[in-house]
């Protein structure tokens, strides 16, 4: 059986990102292979944890997809400052077609167009992939599911990291569905009354308060904050508030602009001119969203870059939407071409941090090897890119742990899902499986 198989029959999906479908590129022939172990979001650090725990796992799943790629070098992607993890993974490269590239300690060092120049100088075409420049790139937990997908072992287990305003910060493997309140309570329990929690980062994650939401496939921690955090308050605004915000306030300094990576790059992504779309709603509006086309939604530019703590990001979010529903694609006139600035202009995470009051909150966070344990899950059927899977099990079925439940249609995008727990089947629904014990 083909190495992209396994991948496949274990559901195998980006546990960094947006959960893209690892079989895929696992079936391109490419150049290189990169591992991007630069975990750039404020205070998560499951990815160092994962790399001093299992480097030579993750180095043997690295290894398979050089094979399945025939490329001929993989890269190590890892902040200089992670010097335990540089150790690690260095000594598990020894001997194969592996280097290490060490990276600065800067947002967002681990944004796939950045993590593939700092690289290999080759720049991403506009709207592209990685693979349009012979590249393959993945998370490092990604590799450490392949190297278990060729031991057929599927992917039922997510490492999370969770930290912030929590008695034991910590890093972690958890059954897939499982509730955050569970996650919680597993690391000690809150330490403030009352608390928003940031799922998979500040920065690019979501904030919630609902604590019965469940961990997929591609969530990367719980960040806990005191409810009265500036943040909090900040991210818990409706749209219409930040749009009118943005509407009244906002005067063209253009510092979203120039500071924004994608446009250091050389990509035609220019959130001032986002912000114009709030004030011509009735004309103009689609001239302007089109600057938003090539945002990769890191959040620098509303979380750091505006003086005026407007919402650019969000603009560009909203703009993207609007495009994709009027099927209206932007493309890039000009050339891609790195800006001269770039360098002066890259933002230090502590700097980021600074700025958003969370240094009280930067600290270790310890894998924990003790068996997580719960009586219930609810696995989402979409963890994915692509399209559903669809049950393959029925109400009061009993399963064991990595039974599939979930399959795809042959020749359709999208990920195989396997029980995270042994139990029957209690629900079943369009959208999610339920597994009591």
């Amino acid at each position: 059986m083909s190495i992209s198989q396994k991948i496949l029959d274990a559901g195998v999906v980006g546990a960094g990102g947006a959960g893209f479908p690892t079989h895929i590129k696992a079936q391109s022939k490419v150049e290189f292979v990169i591992a991007n172990g630069a975990e750039c979001e404020p205070l998560l650090h499951k990815d160092f944890e994962i790399m001093i725990n299992f480097s030579q796992e993750i180095v043997q799943g690295m290894n398979l997809m050089l094979q399945s790629t025939s490329a001929r070098k993989g890269y190590f992607g890892i902040k200089g400052k992670n010097a335990k993890a540089i150790d690690a993974i260095s000594n598990s490269i020894k001997n194969t077609k592996i280097e290490m590239c060490q990276l600065g300690d800067f947002y967002p060092s681990g944004d796939e167009y950045e993590l593939v120049y700092s690289i290999t100088k080759k720049l991403i075409p506009p709207h592209g992939i990685p693979l349009d420049v012979g590249c393959v790139v993945n998370n490092v937990e990604t590799f450490y599911n392949i190297y278990n997908a060729m031991n057929d072992i599927p992917v039922t287990e997510k490492f999370i990291c969770v930290t912030g305003a929590v008695n034991k910060p910590s890093s972690f493997f958890v059954p897939i569905g499982t509730k955050i309140k569970d996650i919680i309570d597993f690391a000690g329990g809150v330490s403030v009354k009352e608390y928003g929690i940031f799922v998979s980062g500040i920065m690019m994650g979501k904030l919630t308060f609902d604590l019965d939401e469940v961990v997929t496939k591609t969530t990367a921690g719980l960040i806990v904050l005191p409810k009265n955090h500036y943040l909090i308050d900040r991210m818990n605004r409706p749209s219409k508030s930040m749009n009118s915000i943005g509407k009244s306030a906002c005067d063209q300094c253009s510092y979203c602009t120039e500071l924004c990576p994608r446009y250091l790059l050389g990509y035609d992504v220019q959130p001032h001119k986002v912000m114009r779309a709030l004030g011509f709603t009735k004309s103009g509006e689609e001239y302007w969203n089109q600057f938003a086309s090539l945002c990769s939604s890191c959040g620098l530019c509303t979380l750091y870059s505006c003086p005026e703590n407007l919402y650019p990001r969000e603009a560009c979010d909203q703009a993207k939407e609007k495009m994709k529903a009027s099927n209206t694609k932007y493309e890039q006139k000009i050339p891609v071409k790195v800006h001269p600035m770039k360098e002066a202009r890259k933002v230090p995470l502590k700097s980021l941090m600074q700025r958003l009051d969370l240094l009280e909150y930067e600290k270790q966070t310890p894998f924990n090897a003790d068996k997580f344990v719960t009586n219930e899950v609810k696995i989402l059927l979409k963890q994915h890119i692509g399209t559903k899977a669809t049950p393959v099990v029925k109400v009061g079925e009993k399963v064991e742990k990595a039974t599939l439940i979930g399959d795809i249609e042959e020749g359709k995008l999208g990920a195989k899902i396997h029980a995270s727990i042994s139990g029957s089947v209690g629900e079943i629904t369009a959208e999610f499986i339920v597994i009591k014990k």
